[in-house]
Order: C-alpha cells, then sequence, then structure tokens
C-alpha cells in the first residue's frame, strides 16, 4: 500500500457551515451515499441532536446510553453503529443527548479534540467517516474542526452567508488551522436570480477556492426529505443525481491533490 492510499482510508470531512438552513443534512446524506456506492466502506455521523440525517436514512434518533456514556468511554463509537439500506453505508445514530455535547466536552482535559478521540476506534473499518454538523461556532465546531481532513461547506449566494464564509476564514486563520481543507460550494442556488448571480460571482472572485459544481433549488433536492432516501435512489438518472456524482468527484479530486501533497512531504 503507498503512502496516499493509506492516508486515504482515514479520510474525515466535515459537512458544516455557522449558518444553518444552508442545506447540510442533504449534502452529508448525498455525499456519504455516493462514496459508498463508489466501493469506499463509508460511515455517516448525525452529530446534530435535531437528527436529519439519521430521519432521512430511516433509523430511529437514539444511541445505547446516549452521550454520557459515550463521553465517559463506557460505550465505544464502534457498538452504536448501525447498517443503512445501501451497501456500504453505515449510520451513527443522533441522539437527543447530543444537545449537551458542549458541557460533556468542556469538562475534559483537551475539550476540543474529544471528537478525534472517539473516532479513533473506526479508523481501521473506514475509508470515509462524514460528520453532519449542527451550526454555530462553539466548542463542537472546534472539535469538528480537529477531527476533519477537511470542511465541507454548503453556501447559499446571499449577503447572510458570504458574512459566514468570512466569519469562518477568520476563525480559522485566527486558530492557524492550516492543514485543514476547506472546500464551500454553492448550495441552493438560482441562477436566474440577479441577487444569486451576483453573490456568487462576487464570492467566486473573492475566494478562489470555492468549488466549480453547484447544487441548484430544486425540487428533487427537497424530496430527500420526503422520500426519506439520497437523490441517487429515487431519481439515479435525474439531474440532482448528477450534481451530486459531480460534486463529490470534484471533492474526491481536491482530497486526492491535498494527499499527494502530504505524501511528498513525508520521508
Amino acid at each position: 500500500m503507498n503512502v496516499t492510499e493509506r492516508l486515504r482510508t482515514v479520510e474525515i470531512l466535515g459537512v458544516y457551515n455557522i449558518k444553518g438552513g444552508v442545506g447540510k443534512t442533504t449534502t452529508a446524506v448525498n455525499l456519504a451515499y455516493r462514496s459508498a456506492a463508489d466501493g469506499w466502506r463509508t460511515l455517516l455521523w448525525d452529530l446534530d441532536p435535531q437528527g436529519a440525517a439519521t430521519y432521512v436514512l430511516r433509523r430511529k434518533q437514539k444511541i445505547k446510553g446516549g452521550l454520557k456514556d459515550l463521553a465517559r468511554g463506557e460505550t465505544s463509537t464502534a457498538d452504536l453503529i448501525t447498517p443503512t439500506d445501501y451497501p456500504n453505508l453505515d449510520l451513527l445514530p443522533s441522539d437527543f443527548s447530543y444537545r449537551r455535547m458542549e458541557e460533556r466536552f468542556v469538562d475534559k482535559r483537551n475539550p476540543a479534540k474529544q471528537l478525534l478521540k472517539l473516532m479513533r476506534p473506526l479508523h481501521r473499518t473506514y475509508a470515509c467517516l462524514i460528520m453532519d454538523c449542527a451550526p454555530g461556532i462553539s466548542v463542537v465546531a472546534e472539535n469538528v474542526l480537529h477531527a476533519a481532513d477537511a470542511l465541507v461547506v454548503p453556501l447559499t449566494p446571499s449577503p447572510l452567508s458570504a458574512r459566514t464564509l468570512r466569519q469562518l476564514l477568520d476563525f480559522l486563520d485566527r486558530t492557524q488551522w492550516s492543514d485543514l481543507k476547506l472546500l464551500p460550494f454553492f448550495s441552493m442556488i438560482d441562477r436566474r436570480r440577479n441577487l444569486h448571480k451576483e453573490t456568487a460571482e462576487r464570492l467566486r472572485a473573492e475566494f478562489p477556492v470555492i468549488l466549480d459544481t453547484e447544487v441548484p433549488y430544486g425540487a428533487a433536492f427537497e424530496q430527500v426529505a420526503v422520500r426519506r432516501a439520497p437523490v441517487e435512489v429515487f431519481s439515479p438518472k435525474g439531474d440532482a443525481a448528477q450534481v451530486y456524482r459531480a460534486l463529490w468527484e470534484e471533492i474526491d479530486r481536491r482530497l486526492d491533490n491535498a494527499l499527494l501533497e502530504i505524501s511528498r512531504q513525508l520521508p
């Protein structure tokens, strides 16, 4: 096994934005499905206490012992995983106790590294770990930054979303997270609207890191929560399925390039 292949087996993605309502769960579910469909053993961890990803994947929003046992080490993350209806895709469900995750982590010796610690038993099993994260800047968000190799950031083309992207970039700069790959992309974009089009063009000029692939606003994306399935399951030949395939391929290319740069620096 070469260096790039070895590093590929511990790839961790956080689907995150400071702002809510930007399509994080839809993104996380569809990217996890695409990763699994490509043959990678994939785990989606639903970290949001609202449990939307757990709902979409038709599993119960409940983990045995709750966050209390997990944080104490009395329960392992590996013991809480449940298979989904799709090959290669497993789920670590949400639990309502996750609403207290911050206070559980704050009491620990290294509060910002607790998620990373909980993920260690999973590295030998999964090629890709995807976290569906709650919005906001918090100790939990810092845990995601420590644990992830890359942040996938759904970004609606609006002034408020632009502001939150700048806040996130400023935060990463202040905390010197130089090894974290940032992968923002436009979500729910309607290029027929002047505001969307102008905002997207302005942000692309300001932030070249924004991915080329755009997820347009459309009914098929809303149907993910209605049908409780990834778009490729209920509309495999539709435009929405093609978009998520393209998004995953672009993310994968960006990550492969990052891993190649890391491999060149290793002895």
